[in-house]
């Protein structure tokens, strides 16, 4: 009868064990996989904030007037930033490229560049119908001669990143179903191993309520504990992929990543909880003779 015993709680701890590290691996994977969603969403604005428009002016523009436009478009909330580049800094930055004074080729009255604005977007408005709204008000400006962008670049890179976009929404929501599964499905064998313990209380009168709570209670602190083994994991491939790989350093939001932490303790409980339930429900109504099969 001790044997027994001793067996029966070994068996449990295991079922417990099981459950616990299915569910940090599972957690572990989806994180994972909502790290690369993070990284490529901020790789995603960081290639549209990149995107932007030159503003040139004409000859005659005032440094002033040219001064007030600039201002004028930093309090845009579709504007990230903005620069005025003199005449004299175009011209600087060009003999820079070129390696050489062209100026004293073509004569300082003939220099042909423009003092300019270079404006950048935010992402959201990064693509082609609202730049060609915003290009449209400024060339109504008189003080503006052209406004330059490359619009076959916009689109294409818009493109790509929404066809990324949609795979990794599809893989993501595959993923999650499949973990939802195999969690289920490890749970619903942990309890099924605890049947006869169910139906045992049962028969000395226990409740309903008092039979699932501490099933459910035990359920959502594995989930607890797997989430958090699991984002520890995550921290320590962070860090290491931060110290091999530092430019990934400039996609790191730490806000985004402890708010994915909090989805990832969230669906572990929530999977957890609800399997837990339906599974002890299932046992619950459940005659004597189907406990066998």
């Amino acid at each position: 009868m001790h044997s027994d015993r001793k067996y029966i709680k070994r068996r449990i701890r295991g079922s417990y064990i099981t459950s616990t590290l299915s569910l940090m691996l599972v957690m572990f994977v989806l994180g994972l996989l909502g790290i690369v969603v993070l990284y490529a969403n901020r790789l995603s604005d960081l290639i549209k904030e990149n995107i932007g428009f030159e503003i040139i002016m004409k000859d005659d523009v005032k440094e002033a007037e040219i001064v007030k436009l600039q201002k004028s478009l930093d309090i845009l909330p579709s504007v990230k930033s903005t620069e005025y580049i003199t005449k004299e800094e175009a011209t600087h930055r060009l003999i820079t490229d070129l390696g050489e004074d062209f100026v004293k080729w073509v004569g300082e009255d003939n220099n042909p560049l423009l003092p300019s604005i270079d404006v950048r977007f935010r992402a959201a408005w990064a693509n082609n119908d609202s730049l060609a709204i915003i290009e449209g008000l400024l060339l109504a400006d008189s003080h503006v001669k052209e406004v330059y962008y490359q619009k076959s670049l916009v689109h294409s890179i818009n493109s790509n990143l929404a066809r990324i976009s949609f795979v990794l929404f599809v893989f993501s929501a595959l993923l999650l179903f499949i973990a939802i599964a195999l969690i289920n499905n490890t749970i619903r064998l942990s309890v099924y191993s605890k049947r006869f313990i169910i139906r045992s209380m049962q028969l000395v009168g226990a409740t309903e309520n008092f039979i699932r709570t501490p099933f459910v209670f035990r359920s959502v602190l594995h989930g607890i504990v797997g989430a958090l083994i699991a984002e520890f994991l995550l921290t320590l491939v962070l860090l290491a992929t931060g110290e091999n790989i530092p430019d990934l350093l400039l996609l790191k939001d730490i806000n985004l990543i402890l708010q994915l932490y909090g989805v990832i303790i969230f669906i572990s409980i929530t999977i957890s909880a609800i399997s837990t339930y339906f599974a002890i429900e299932k046992y619950l109504r459940s005659k004597t003779d189907d406990l066998f099969a």
